[in-house]
């Protein structure tokens, strides 16, 4: 009535029950959650992919918010240990496509992650703050520094910051 009957091949299921029940992760990588209006926000975080492809990280996974399965968000927010949020800031708020993920892995119970954030806005970027104190009311996350500022498009006075960021994040 709830589910499939396992009959077979029981201890991978034991092991991967076990993993989410502790909220450890689940596979090696860094994850790019990025929620992008106009395609900006979206282009720094390609680029911030090839850096991080780069400098040796194991697998990057990259979503756009705006356009991808929200499902497949959340659950690769919880298969990877490190995430780096990004986000364009919407009405002095983060995008909403980003709140919704951010408040979904809150009501989940989101923890032990390493996290980056960007944030994106051309008169007054306030984004990150926004992601910043939704994620300050987990438990066990740790949030990296820099926080990296875009003013509208990635510029190459930014690249310094987004390498600060991608070693951060890797250590």
């Amino acid at each position: 009535m709830h589910g499939p009957i396992l009959k077979e091949n029981l201890s991978y299921y034991i092991n991967k029950y076990d993993i989410w029940s502790k909220y450890e992760v689940e596979s090696e990588g860094v994850y790019i959650a990025c929620a992008s209006i106009h395609g900006n926000t979206f282009k720094a975080c390609e680029k911030l992919k090839e850096i991080l492809e780069e400098k040796g990280a194991s697998k990057v996974v990259l979503a756009d918010l705006s356009r991808e399965d929200f499902a497949e968000a959340v659950e690769d927010s919880f298969r990877y240990g490190k995430i780096i949020f990004a986000s364009s800031t919407y009405n002095m708020e983060m995008f909403t496509p980003m709140r919704n993920l951010l408040m979904n892995l809150k009501e989940k119970n989101y923890q032990n992650r390493k996290v980056g954030i960007i944030e994106n806005g051309t008169w007054a970027p306030n984004s990150a703050k926004c992601m910043k104190e939704i994620l300050s009311t987990m438990k066990n996350i740790e949030i990296v520094e820099p926080v990296v500022t875009i003013r509208s498009a990635l510029k190459e006075t930014d690249m310094e910051k987004l390498n600060e960021l991608v070693e951060a994040i890797l250590n």
